[in-house]
């Protein structure tokens, strides 16, 4: 049995989770504790807020007599709006809190990226335009290179999760470059899970969405790897990914 806790602001997509837990093997758990998401805005003020110590500290102890084996602060936003040092200093002090590996969607992206050999990605966010930049700023304070960058100036993480099918594959079309590896649509808000095969399959290239990455980086930490049917070329076996990089 492998469990990765997930410390998720408000009520958006969270529904993704448990869809991901039937495709993955099915002694994996991935319990959920919902953070106090604040002020429901894309704004820097509010992500820091959204991000701090206080708020994230209240569900860990609830998480660790869930058996959480690994711990991940399932927010994008509410990391990399830190930068690259101050989201490095936010997992450090869960991880302290927990007494668990920690990590966070943010870094997750990353990882994921760098796991897949991917360089140069496209990113294709519901947000407005100067946190899409923020993000892409930490891609490339990663050393991934960033070909292009679309936001859909969405305020709220409430609308967000409202969004459908036709929206998302809408948002990852329009984000795509031709010279990018791979394409990130990174919001924890935004339901991607059931859409994972079908991205992938217009853009003809790995997607990798937030909450997709989440897991997987949970499951990482708990030096756990996972193949699974459904959940896009970042779960897919090497011998069977389609894509390789170039």
């Amino acid at each position: 049995m492998t469990s990765v806790g997930l410390l998720y602001p408000g009520h958006s997509a969270e529904d993704d989770y448990p869809r991901i837990a039937v495709l993955l093997d099915s002694d994996i758990r991935l319990p959920i504790f919902h953070t106090d998401i604040g002020v429901d805005a894309h704004r820097v003020d509010a992500l820091m807020e959204m991000g701090s110590p206080a708020r994230l500290a209240a569900g860990v102890e609830e998480l660790r007599l869930a058996g959480a084996e690994t711990l991940m602060w399932a927010c994008t936003s509410g990391s990399f709006v830190r930068g690259w040092d101050g989201a490095h200093e936010q997992t450090r002090e869960l991880a302290k809190a927990a007494g668990l590996p920690a990590s966070s969607t943010s870094f997750a992206f990353a990882h994921a990226a760098q796991a897949l050999g991917v360089g140069r990605v496209a990113v294709a966010a519901t947000y407005p335009q100067d946190i899409t930049a923020s993000f892409a700023g930490f891609l490339r304070a990663a050393g991934i290179e960033v070909s292009a960058v679309r936001a859909s100036g969405i305020v709220t993480a409430a609308e967000v999760g409202t969004w459908g099918r036709e929206q998302v594959l809408e948002l990852a079309r329009a984000g795509d470059h031709p010279d990018a590896e791979a394409v990130l649509l990174p919001d924890t808000a935004l339901h991607t899970v059931a859409h994972l095969e079908e991205l992938e399959e217009a853009l003809g290239k790995p997607v990798l969405t937030a909450n997709q990455v989440t897991v997987w980086e949970g499951l990482r930490l708990a030096d756990r790897r996972v193949w699974a049917e459904g959940m896009g070329t970042l779960f897919a076996r090497p011998e069977d990914r389609e894509w390789v990089p170039a």
